[in-house]
């Protein structure tokens, strides 16, 4: 009898770990894989998925028809590294420590991935790196190498879930023609209303649309092996830029068409087939959201909303503002800016600077024709918005009726209420975030006309 009883006491041990063995096993299996795709300088509109007919994007035109396209997604900024940093830690860029190009992220900031990672995730970083290497040891591996993303997902091991950070460095400048094997032309292009219409800036717009198209095939290789895994199904993929195009009046600007960002997702076990959601969204909002979706507490330190609400109801509302800043990136700059759904709120405190855009920027084509132009005073007085001296203090647009915010309505005395709304909500947001003026700005690095590099200042003895 004593064997017996041995027996079966041993015998419900076994079954008690084989079922909670089974049970952990069905709960790993339930948990979320994420993909977050990080395009380098790609603007909102740029892909067929937004309406861009003349540029060739096959396979982000089929992640939006599997997924979700959000029509009102915008950065924190609209400056490589600091927007990164951003998206990472969940925090504003000024409250990174990495507010300014090229600043590595401290250390001590927490970032979604270390959470992700501490419970149990397999996470990795391909491709750009931008964030300093004190981050680093906050992924299971980091590859500096384009080109890495199917061999990361080849070798991920199979008995957790994943997190892959792929950063790609297209349509980042410079450009170089024929840089894939059937370039586009100069009637593939439509010219932002921003910009002059000549054939130079169109053959400049050209190029941009080929590192796109070379973009958007590295990422149909990764789906692609996604699919072959059969792992598709559970993996929420996202899709976004870190800042607008590398031309004048976009990127480096806090305008839209510097920090509207494409973002879709496919998520084939959640999220509807060619939905549309045209709700505020933040990049500030990733953090919290993947936090919450893979089953983890999100830090308290994250400022962004988890938008994981929309995925099941477009229509829902998560947040009635977003915000953005614009601090020294290759120049002088402190910008920011308050948006809702549908006015567009710019305060200036270097007036007496132009908005130059970065140096790469600078040294386009596109930029020097629009330079000569102005020489000429040929270039639409709506086209100087790169050149106006002094700068206006504030800005306000409605994007409903313009949609590329040449008009400004600041001194509009019908639009009073809504300047003193607008401007309320950034001075309600600068205090909580704790944004404040540099006592020192941080000198230009390069020539505002060339982009040739400027002397260093000599310090004082």
């Amino acid at each position: 009898m004593h064997v017996l009883v041995h027996r079966s006491l041993w015998l419900l041990a076994f079954l008690a770990v084989a079922l909670a063995a089974t049970i952990a096993a069905a709960a790993e299996s339930d948990r979320p894989n994420f993909i977050l795709f990080i395009a380098d300088d790609m603007g909102a509109p740029d892909s067929g998925a937004y309406g861009n007919r003349g540029i060739r994007t096959p396979r982000l035109d089929r992640l939006a028809t599997e997924g979700m396209r959000f029509d009102r997604a915008f950065l924190t900024c609209s400056s490589c590294s600091p927007s990164r940093a951003s998206i990472i830690t969940g925090l504003y860029p000024h409250q990174t420590g990495a507010h300014e190009l090229h600043m590595p992220l401290p250390g001590d900031r927490v970032t979604f991935v270390e959470l992700l990672r501490a419970a149990g995730y397999w996470t990795v970083a391909a491709g750009k790196w931008h964030l300093g290497p004190e981050t680093k040891p906050k992924f299971d591996q980091v590859i500096e190498k384009q080109g890495q993303w199917v061999e990361a997902l080849k070798d991920r091991p199979r008995d957790k879930p994943f997190f892959f950070w792929f950063a790609s460095t297209d349509p980042h400048r410079p450009y170089e023609p024929n840089s894939i094997p059937q370039p586009h032309g100069e009637s593939d292009v439509t010219v932002p209303a921003y910009l002059p219409d000549t054939p130079e800036v169109r053959g400049d717009l050209a190029l941009y649309y080929d590192e796109i198209n070379r973009l958007d095939g590295a990422v149909g290789e990764a789906l692609d092996e996604l699919d072959r895994q059969q792992a598709a199904e559970n993996t929420f993929v996202l899709f976004i830029s870190d800042n607008g195009q590398p031309f004048p009046r976009a990127k480096t600007t806090v305008y839209d068409s510097g920090i509207q960002t494409p973002w879709i997702v496919r998520w084939p076990a959640r999220v509807k087939p060619g939905s549309v959601c045209k709700s505020l969204v933040s990049s500030i909002d990733i953090a919290p959201t993947v936090c919450v979706l893979a089953g983890v507490s999100p830090s308290p330190t994250f400022e962004g909303k988890n938008f994981a609400p929309l995925l099941a109801n477009p229509a829902a509302t998560i947040r009635e503002y977003v915000f953005a800043e614009h601090n020294w990136h290759d120049y002088t700059a402190f910008d920011r800016a308050v948006r809702d759904q549908r006015y567009k709120y710019i305060r200036s405190w270097y007036t007496d600077l132009p908005q130059t855009p970065p140096a790469d920027a600078v040294k386009s084509i596109t930029f020097q024709t629009m330079l000569q132009l102005g020489g000429e005073g040929k270039l639409l007085d709506q086209l100087q918005q790169c050149f106006v001296l002094p700068r206006p203090e504030q800005e306000l647009y409605d994007t409903e009726t313009d949609p590329n915010e040449l008009f400004n309505l600041a001194s509009d005395p019908s639009y009073l209420a809504t300047l003193l709304r607008m401007d309320t909500a950034l001075a309600d947001w600068q205090r909580k975030t704790n944004d404040r003026l540099p006592e020192i700005r941080t000198p230009d690095k390069y020539d505002r006309k060339t982009a040739e590099p400027l002397e260093p200042k000599k310090k004082r003895t």
